[in-house]
């Protein structure tokens, strides 16, 4: 009889032990967390201050509740002025427009909506131009190395969007240049898919970058951080969280999906918001 309980005991805690793994996984992959980041320069005009804006990363036609519901209210609670999305929007591996397309007329119901290309979309080659098209004529601004001012009354700030080096080679080459063109008479928020070209954004004296494909190193072990990144291999750099060198920040967002690697360990999806404040 003892052995018998002994052995019911058991199963019972295998079960409640895979339940209890299985639900973790769950969270850590369909749980968004909402992360705030606070910059404050002589650069933001006083009537920016207190400007947000939300950054959406790396969505690989992901669904985070039906038709994204729980990724649009995390996006409508954060009281965006605009929405930017910083590249890999579709998966080139099992590409699904209709996932994204939805969520991008959806988010623009909620705020101006800036978008960069991400590796994946530079593999689409074939159907990328009429994703694009269709994004163009629903009110989403593309950014193609080329910048748009933002104004309020007599003050502006602009907004910097780059392709990823897979959808324009040259423009790694000539990022230095162009961002130290551009970033002269205002504050820039530059949105770029690739975190590890941060030394040139640096060089090129931005003031604000957003980023992603790093996917947060997919596995994120405490105290070291995660374990591998595209673009940067094992223990990357450039993970996740906010990187500061000189007078460019850099936040790096862990994403919404994934892609090669199906599973986030110890990794939630993350939903940055930048606020700015003038001094």
């Amino acid at each position: 009889m003892k052995k018998r309980i002994s052995g019911i005991l058991l199963l019972a805690l295998a079960l409640f032990s895979v339940y209890s793994i299985g639900h973790w996984l769950v969270e850590n992959n369909k749980n968004i967390e909402t992360v705030f980041y606070n910059f404050t320069s002589d650069r933001i005009p006083a009537s920016f201050d207190g400007f947000r804006i939300v950054h959406v990363s790396d969505l690989h036609n992901e669904e985070m509740g039906p038709a994204n519901a729980d990724l649009l209210q995390k996006i409508q609670d954060a009281d965006p002025d605009i929405i930017a999305v910083t590249g890999d929007l579709i998966d080139c591996r099992v590409p699904d427009e209709a996932i994204s397309l939805a969520f991008m007329e959806k988010a623009l119901q909620i705020a101006p909506v800036y978008y960069v290309t991400g590796n994946h979309e530079g593999a689409l080659f074939d159907i990328y131009p009429s994703f694009e098209e269709e994004l163009l004529q629903m009110g989403v601004v593309v950014l193609h190395n080329e910048a748009v001012t933002i104004a309020r009354g007599d003050d502006s700030i602009t907004i910097l969007g780059v392709d990823d080096p897979n959808m324009d080679r040259t423009m790694e080459e000539n990022l230095v240049s162009f961002l130290s063109e551009q970033n002269k008479n205002s504050y820039t928020v530059l949105l770029s898919h690739r975190p590890e070209l941060f030394e040139s954004y640096c060089e090129g004296n931005a003031d604000l970058v957003l980023t992603g494909h790093a996917h947060g190193g997919q596995v994120r072990v405490p105290g070291i951080g995660g374990l591998y990144a595209p673009g940067q291999g094992l223990l990357p750099q450039y993970d996740a969280g906010l990187f500061t060198q000189d007078n460019t920040n850099m936040i790096v967002s862990r994403g919404i999906g994934n892609s090669l690697f199906p599973m986030r360990v110890n990794n939630r999806p993350e939903l940055p918001v930048a606020i700015l404040y003038s001094e």
